[in-house]
């Protein structure tokens, strides 16, 4: 029992790390004999055993239904989520102090039209908005004050029914999907109902057919 126990948490170590084979879970397209002979290999160097290809698949088995997206709660707001494309924006990073906490007011009363989001942590704030005011925006702040600049980006802008809010896994679902396309998320803010992913303009085709894609399926 104990070795059954080692192979189906070796196994899910492996599937947790690797999200083709997560997506091949959730869909239910994978060929689990096929996946035994691809990841055996590693489970025989983690568990110092020749484990045959039946154990793996009956680990297998055992596991994929933790892989299963919960449409029961997670669905209806997928499905009911609608997506908005801004192309051509800036990122912009600064330390954050008194002075520069104060000239950041003076470009979201003029640009407010323009600017996407602005996001705080401890030590940093980051503005997100159009390219077109980038160089306005990096004349207000000294050198010092800036940590990272950032352009040629584009916002994925995911929006979803309230509910989202009380509901957990949902901009993961968002995150994994773009992730399976091997397309980087630049960053990333939740804003009330708001999803918005930063992706390269290069990956935008990409992002956006991963995201329709998403919801076209939770609307079947």
């Amino acid at each position: 029992m104990l070795v059954r126990k080692n192979i189906t948490k070796s196994v899910m170590a492996i599937i947790d790390n690797d999200l083709s084979f997560q997506d091949a879970m959730q869909r239910g397209y994978c060929n689990l004999s096929g996946m035994a002979r691809i990841i055996k290999p590693t489970i025989d160097t983690i568990t110092d055993t020749d484990v045959s290809i039946e154990s793996i698949v009956t680990a297998l088995k055992r596991i994929r239904t933790y892989y299963k997206v919960p449409y029961t709660s997670v669905g209806p707001i997928i499905a009911g989520s609608k997506i908005n494309l801004r192309t051509d924006v800036a990122k912009l990073s600064i330390v954050k102090n008194k002075k520069t906490i104060e000239k950041i007011a003076k470009p979201l009363t003029e640009h407010y039209d323009s600017f996407i989001s602005v996001s705080e942590s401890i030590n940093s704030m980051t503005l997100i908005f159009d390219q077109l005011i980038l160089e306005k925006m990096k004349n207000i702040f000294n050198d010092d004050n800036i940590l990272e600049v950032e352009n040629n980006l584009a916002a994925i802008i995911v929006q979803s029914p309230e509910e989202i809010i009380k509901t957990s896994g949902c901009a993961l679902i968002f995150y994994n999907q773009l992730a399976r396309r091997h397309v980087n998320i630049e960053d990333t803010i939740s804003c009330y109902t708001d999803t918005i992913m930063l992706v390269n303009m290069n990956d935008i085709a990409k992002a956006f057919n991963a995201l329709t894609e998403l919801i076209t399926e939770s609307r079947k």
